[in-house]
């Protein structure tokens, strides 16, 4: 139980940083433009990175900078508060919301039809674009990075783990197939971010200017 008090602010912010990810899904399900809903999506992110909250696709990146033991019990722990989080709100709007529940269902049963490898890539190019929009907001301090990256994720197709978790719930497609894809992108969401972290890393060694 010591290391459940030592990480429990992860763990129940990582709740909250899935709940407000499901809000986003929600309204991405909800519009009929496409665009319109990818931008609307940024209320997730933007609320998270300006409220402190634990968010794994937004921290992991960060691994590669600094890794340690104790990272990897917060790692786990925000993940596991983002999948209640993103899930249990998932469940809450399939009964508030069951109008949204067949285009979930056609969403998470297109996504299952791409194949783990292919979640895997596709989750390895949001975790890139992930680690980029909150880099650029602990760097620079500006949100830019957020409101432009994730909208382009969106709308190239990419997987972002915590924000599928929810479509599968409010979609009732919880099952062994499910797992399997949801593992397949937050590996690929992990080796997405890390990679970018190192060659940002490596960028930094050969010159401040990258020139």
């Amino acid at each position: 139980m010591k290391i459940l008090k030592e990480h429990y602010p992860q763990f129940f912010s990582g709740i909250a940083s899935g709940l407000l990810v499901a809000i986003g899904g929600t309204v991405l399900l909800s519009v009929e433009n496409r665009t319109v809903g990818a931008v609307l999506f940024t209320v997730a992110l933007l609320s998270i990175c300006l409220m402190d909250l634990y968010l794994y696709t937004g921290k992991i990146g960060f691994v590669a900078e600094s890794f340690s033991k104790k990272t990897v019990a917060e790692l786990s722990f925000g993940l596991f508060g983002n999948f209640l989080g993103a899930t249990l709100t998932g469940l809450i709007m399939r009964y508030a919301r069951p109008t949204l529940i067949e285009k979930a269902a056609q969403s998470c049963t297109a996504k299952l039809s791409e194949g783990i490898l292919r979640a895997f890539v596709l989750g390895c190019f949001c975790g890139m674009l992930m680690y980029a929009a909150v880099k650029i907001y602990r760097e620079k301090g500006s949100v830019w990075g957020i409101v432009f990256c994730i909208p382009v994720f969106i709308l190239s197709g990419f997987e972002h783990s915590i924000a599928d978790m929810f479509y599968f719930a409010i979609a009732g497609m919880i099952n062994a197939e499910y797992v399997g894809f949801i593992v397949a992108v937050v590996f690929g969401n992990s080796i997405g971010a890390v990679l970018l972290a190192a060659l940002w890393r490596l960028k930094r060694g050969g010159g401040s200017r990258g020139e």
